[in-house]
């Protein structure tokens, strides 16, 4: 009896030493790799399955993007716990889109990691950036129009959706681009901390803090853009289309300065010290 109880005793101990491993967060070593293998998977994914699954995640940003609308309606956006709590609600898009399954712009600068490494191309990395940020306008674009067929814009929302788009055409070319670049540094860390979570539970505390914070500071995020313009424009009829464009072009070159360069390259030379292949 005693034996029987030894080796039952060492079986429940592997066990549990297994379970423990199979928790653990993976190393940041670890999740480059993942990273990588990730980005491969990106680039091969056919055409109109990539395209269908950006459609699904400019929808996801678009409700969130929304959420936050409605969550900061009446109160005052200088305030800062206000923002905060805007940013909590706000990160319902990207946790839709980790948990749920779809092709983000902005995450997908972490596929340059793959493409620095020569695990995918130049071409390939360009093919998915096209297709997917195309797919996030029409799912972005197609969620604004819908809200504003729905009536929710006629009121209050609409008021804040007006001046959510006010405040962004009065941006500077320059300070588009850096709030940019530190906004979708924020969004790829938010996205690199769910590589490193092996549960739903994990990968959703992962997103909300950086998510958060990025909405907390007025970060601007292009695909979060793309719904918030039409958005104030199905609000209040007025369309003034050139600042906005100029918001989008600006802020998308940010996204993939902050996101390719200040997180993806960063972590590659950090873990492969500049080498690539």
């Amino acid at each position: 009896m005693s034996d029987l109880c030894k080796i039952a005793a060492r079986s429940f101990t592997t066990r549990m030493n297994h379970e423990a491993n199979t928790t653990d967060a993976h190393r940041p070593q670890e999740i480059a790799e993942l990273i990588e293998t990730a980005g491969v998977a990106k680039a091969v994914l056919p055409a109109f399955q990539m395209f269908v699954l950006a459609i699904l995640a400019g929808v996801f940003i678009g409700f969130g993007a929304a959420a936050y609308t409605m969550t900061v309606t009446g109160l005052d956006l200088s305030y800062g716990p206000y923002r905060l709590l805007g940013g909590v609600v706000f990160s319902l898009g990207l946790i839709l889109v980790i948990v749920g399954g779809a092709e983000l712009f902005t995450g997908n600068a972490l596929m340059v990691m793959a493409a620095v490494d020569r695990k995918i191309g130049t071409g390939q990395l360009l093919r998915n950036w096209t297709i997917v940020f195309a797919g996030n306008l029409v799912g972005a674009v197609g969620l604004a129009l819908t809200f504003g067929l729905s009536g929710l814009l006629d009121g209050s929302m609409g008021t804040t959706a007006a001046f959510i788009i006010d405040a962004k055409m009065a941006l500077t070319p320059l300070e588009a681009f850096v709030r940019g670049a530190l906004c979708n540094a924020l969004v790829c860390l938010a996205v690199w901390l769910t590589f490193a979570a092996r549960t739903v539970a994990g990968k959703i505390l992962g997103i909300i803090w950086p998510i958060s914070g990025f909405v907390l500071l007025g970060l601007e995020h292009s695909i979060a853009n793309l719904y918030f313009f039409p958005q104030g424009w199905a609000a209040t009829s007025h369309i003034d289309m050139v600042p906005a464009i100029t918001n989008l072009f600006w802020v998308t070159l940010g996204n993939i300065v902050g996101g390719a360069g200040g997180v993806a390259l960063a972590y590659h030379f950090a873990f492969k010290g500049g080498r690539t292949g």
